[in-house]
């Protein structure tokens, strides 16, 4: 009942399987000592009976109130056990899981979250996470608890008398029948109210991140009107699908309550035929009231348990996902990058074509060519955030598809086009790129990547904090101080996707007598549109069409008259026109 495939429907870590059975146990025992008081008060009940019909009790003054107070006490004590098995151990399984699925994303390959969106994934963490919160804590143990005791009971009546029995529980497996037929329906439409719920988190996420251009372009009251028409369709949906799910759980519980009708009326029959007494009919009354309380909320329990089927789903897409797993240990023969007759693509969307080049050690490789040539997607499969479709990539002799990432992004500094930066101040966000550093290793970083000159305009200097991902600081500032973290971190390899492209003629010259100094004896990896950019390149491979169109020295590609040429022509040209 609580193996693997259990473990997977639920979403449930190893210990949440564990609590889910403590929960379960406690409730039959809960539902039986519930059930023990009806026993009570049938034996209460003979007792009176007795009484009138001898003229002599049954019970003493003591019996009654013995057993009162064993119930009471027994039932508190359970009822406690209950609460800290279903509830109390259960809300550290939130903490247990949101931090499995983060360590788990931390390990996806890149090519995972360009499927995804940021809202998509917050989504995951934060509202499949809250949904499974309490199908956890308040109806996995409560609806398997449930299901345990009524068996137990239901064979307890079955001895007493089988008629009786079937009379009084048959609403059950009828109404339960019901329920379970109508979840394709209940699932269909949690489905769309989840996808209607991204949507508004979607849109509320693009508003806050775009607040500037939609001012900008005076679109205020256009794009809100779109985002009060996203969360308008997500309450009627919602509304549509609850009001359809309350239609079948209020269905089945007419169905089960008419198990009082039958229980009395086949109770009658069989007095009136001498084949029951009414002592038994009276048990069996006392018993209806009991057993149908707990299924008058597990009808509702197994309704949300397929509407949350959705959010389980959801969670597990991303454990089953396989991580870029590798050795944890990286050693290379150097550090040549090797590009071997290479193939990637984006599910169907082939972007490289059997690209082969090596970038060598102490030398700067540039690599240009057109807006969607696959510069940046080189860039990325070098540092092993994608897997290469076909062919391989070699980092001094070591195929890094068999390494781990962490391992490998060890010998790796990068810098790409699109910075993120932290909420925090100058200094610990260069920091960020070595761990440890100290604040003279930061500042000399900082220096080489021409930082000084806007950080001494700031209020605290270098302890200002620059707020939500640099939004103090230019394009260019922020620019510099990606560079500045990867200067210190003082890695092997050295990529830099456009890492100049925010910066004037001034600093990017400046920052260009930087890296020439500090990345000496390094494989550099260079990743521009700017042929002035590159001039200074040992080697530069020119991509076209997901293909290897050419490489050499600058000057060599300069004389072939290539695509190079071309393109270092038109941006000599298109300088020429700027205006002043």
């Amino acid at each position: 009942m609580f193996g693997p495939k259990f473990q997977c429907k639920y979403a449930l870590t190893d210990q949440g399987v564990k609590n889910t059975k403590k929960g379960a146990v406690w409730t039959v025992v809960v539902n039986l000592i519930v059930m023990g008081g009806a026993g009570i008060l049938y034996l209460l009940m003979s007792g009176f009976m007795g009484t009138l019909a001898e003229g002599q009790p049954l019970f003493g003054a003591a019996g009654p109130i013995g057993l009162t107070a064993l119930f009471v006490i027994l039932s508190f004590l359970t009822h406690r056990q209950q609460y800290q098995a279903t509830y109390g151990l259960v809300y550290n399984e939130v903490k247990t899981t949101r931090l499995s699925l983060a360590e788990r994303l931390r390990k996806l390959p890149l090519g995972y979250f360009g499927k995804r969106d940021l809202a998509d994934l917050t989504e995951t963490l934060m509202g499949d996470v809250n949904r499974m919160e309490h199908v956890w804590s308040h109806v996995l143990g409560y609806l398997y608890g449930a299901y345990l005791s009524t068996a137990v009971i239901a064979v307890c009546l079955a001895v007493y008398d089988w008629r009786m029995a079937l009379a009084c529980l048959w609403g059950v497996p009828a109404a339960f029948g019901l329920l379970f037929g109508s979840r394709k329906i209940a699932e269909r439409g949690a489905a769309r109210v989840k996808k209607a719920a991204v949507r508004v988190s979607d849109g509320i996420q693009e508003a806050l991140e775009n607040v500037r251009e939609i001012r900008a372009t005076n679109q205020e009251e256009r794009y809100l009107a779109g985002l009060n028409q996203k969360i308008d369709e997500h309450e009627r949906i919602m509304i549509k699908n609850e009001l359809g799910t309350g239609v079948f759980v209020n269905a089945a519980s007419v169905i089960m309550r008419l198990g009082v009708a039958t229980t009395i009326l086949t109770g009658a029959e069989l007095i009136l035929s001498g084949r029951i007494d009414f002592m038994l009919l009276f048990l069996f009354l006392l018993v209806i009231t009991r057993v149908y309380a707990p299924f008058d909320q597990s009808l509702a329990l197994v309704a949300e348990l397929f509407v949350s089927q959705v959010s389980a789903d959801r969670m597990m897409e991303v454990y089953d996902t396989p991580t870029a797993e590798g050795a944890e240990r990286f050693a290379p023969q150097g550090h040549d990058i090797v590009f071997d007759h290479v193939g990637f693509a984006y599910d169907e969307n082939e972007v490289l074509h059997d690209v082969s080049f090596t970038a060598k050690e102490g030398e700067v490789t540039a690599l240009v060519g057109p807006s969607g040539s696959g510069k940046s997607t080189c860039a990325r499969l070098a540092a092993r955030l994608w897997d290469v479709t076909k062919g391989a990539i070699f980092v001094g002799g070591v195929d890094i598809s068999t390494v781990d990432p962490e391992a490998l992004l060890s010998d790796y500094s990068m810098v790409f086009q699109d910075v993120v930066l932290f909420d925090d101040t100058v200094m610990e966000n260069i920091r960020l790129g070595k761990r440890g550093a100290t604040d003279e290793e930061v500042l000399a970083a900082a220096r080489a990547a021409n930082c000084d000159e806007f950080v001494s305009r700031l209020p605290q200097g270098y302890h200002t904090p620059i707020g939500e991902n640099g939004a103090r600081l230019s394009g260019g500032e922020r620019q510099r101080i990606s560079i500045a973290r990867a200067l210190l971190k003082d890695a092997p390899i050295v990529i830099l996707d456009e890492a100049t492209a925010s910066l004037d003629v001034e600093n990017e010259t400046k920052v260009q007598e930087a890296l020439s100094r500090l990345l000496s004896g390094k494989t550099v990896l260079v990743i521009a549109h700017r042929m002035r950019t590159v001039e200074a390149a040992d080697k530069i491979v020119v991509l076209a069409g997901g293909r290897v169109a050419e490489e050499g020295a600058p000057a060599q590609l300069m004389a072939s008259g290539g695509l190079y040429c071309r393109m270092a022509e038109l941006q000599r040209q298109s300088a020429q026109w700027q205006l002043p």
